[in-house]
């Protein structure tokens, strides 16, 4: 088998990712600064035939919230959301304030209830419960969002569609009616709409959603002020799929918010969601080859990187394009990539079911670096100390330089604190 296998180009040069991986050590994130800021600036200035685009883009950092990647979007322009009291904390790190930042959740936890309770963020409320636990924390901001659930979902896989009732997300459409009056009755005015049907989804799904806000929008039109189209915009994993044009989803939402505007006499904001969109392709997982082996007709390739890094492929049958740096002209073979963990799930090449599918690649050599392509989204975000790994370390490249934005921590750092409470 030779080279005329498609392949996807690496985001950053061969040795650029080599010297990185020797100084900074396997497994890698490198984070490219350059693809987030285009990508956001897409969205940012993307306009629908009415000359109008979105008025904001907020970015789901779920998707990776690397103090240094929120700082990137934030300066490109972009405005954040947080679905736990820990990514509030890390939007304010950031440098965005309270008053820009939106809490998306399904469910307060204490600790989360009581800085909402103190500080200025906005509520995107996806359970009716949340309301009056809301109100009886006397937060400073009485407006909120609520997240519609459609009756319907589509994502990449059924675990992540998030819609219809199947889905623990958002507040059942039969039931907004009600929820508002609830609001209401609680010193609360719905200035927000929003639906997110699943992640990784299409363009007739994702656009599906709108129909449902126009026709929620009548339950609220005396404080409504803003549509969410919600996220979910997916990427080309494979090097064969073509990238997603978003200008249609703009379209359908832009034409949505007219509609809106003409019923409601005013001008209404329309929000977008994404987290995958902006970061996925920025980022690179690099491992290095420990060693190979056959076991019957299968060879398999032996990484230091497993599912503690990127869980994806193991979770959901994910597909990520996989490469050896310096080596995409050399002839291919049929090898399954695995990695260091005590779990046979632990291989990178596997569909859904965990059926394993062996790639085509360069034989790779003891030493050499393998580098996993699409990881920015999703990698490090879920992430695990599995079989007592150590956390990949992370590095962003901007203008050129390369700046740790994470570092691995050593095995004596990971134990300390369980050893002084053993003391």
């Amino acid at each position: 088998m030779t080279s005329g296998v498609p392949t996807k180009r690496r985001v950053l040069p061969d040795e650029l990712l080599l010297r990185l991986a020797r100084e900074f050590g396997t497994p890698l994130y490198v984070y490219d600064a350059a693809t987030i800021a285009a990508r956001a600036k897409q969205l940012l200035e993307l306009r629908a035939s009415s000359g109008r685009g979105f008025d904001a883009v907020r970015y789901a950092q779920k998707a990776n919230p690397n103090l240094a990647i929120l700082r990137v979007l934030r300066e490109a322009g972009c405005a954040v959301d947080a679905v736990s009291g820990g990514e509030l904390r890390r939007a304010l790190a950031a440098g965005w304030k309270s008053d820009e930042v939106l809490f998306c959740a399904d469910l307060f936890d204490r600790d989360t209830l009581a800085l909402l309770a103190s500080t200025p963020f906005q509520l995107n409320a996806g359970s009716p419960f949340m309301l009056e636990q809301y109100a009886r924390a006397n937060p400073p901001r009485r407006d909120v969002v609520l997240r519609v659930n459609p009756g319907f979902g589509h994502g990449h896989d059924r675990k992540v569609s998030t819609g219809g009732e199947h889905s623990k997300h958002g507040i059942w459409h039969e039931d907004l009616a009600d929820t508002i009056a609830h609001a209401r009755s609680l010193g609360l005015a719905v200035t927000g709409l929003h639906v997110h049907i699943g992640s990784g989804s299409d363009l007739e799904n994702l656009a599906r959603s709108s129909a449902a806000l126009v026709a929620a929008s009548e339950l609220c039109r005396d404080t409504l002020r803003t549509l969410s189209a919600g996220g979910g915009l997916p990427i080309p994993y494979r090097p064969t799929e073509a990238h997603f044009d978003p200008t249609p989803l703009l379209e359908t939402w832009d034409r949505a918010r007219a509609q809106v505007e003409r019923r409601l006499g005013r001008t209404i904001r329309l929000e977008l969601e994404p987290g995958r969109f902006l970061v996925a392709e920025a980022g690179l997982l690099l491992a290095e080859v420990r060693g190979s082996k056959r076991s019957g007709s299968v060879e398999y390739v032996f990484v230091d990187a497993g599912f503690h890094n990127l869980v994806r492929p193991a979770m959901y049958g994910a597909y990520h394009e996989i490469s050896v740096v310096g080596r995409d002209a050399d002839e291919r073979v049929p090898l399954a990539v695995a990695g260091p963990l005590c779990e046979s799930a632990d291989v990178f090449t596997q569909s859904k079911g965990g059926v394993l599918e062996p790639r085509l690649l360069p034989r790779p050599r003891v030493g050499e670096v393998v580098c996993f392509h699409d990881a920015g989204a999703y990698g490090a975000s879920m992430a695990s100390g599995y079989n007592s790994q150590l956390p990949a370390c992370e590095v962003l490249v901007h203008n050129g330089s390369a700046k740790l934005a994470r570092p691995r921590p050593s095995h004596e750092e990971a134990l300390q604190t369980e050893l002084e409470l053993l003391e």
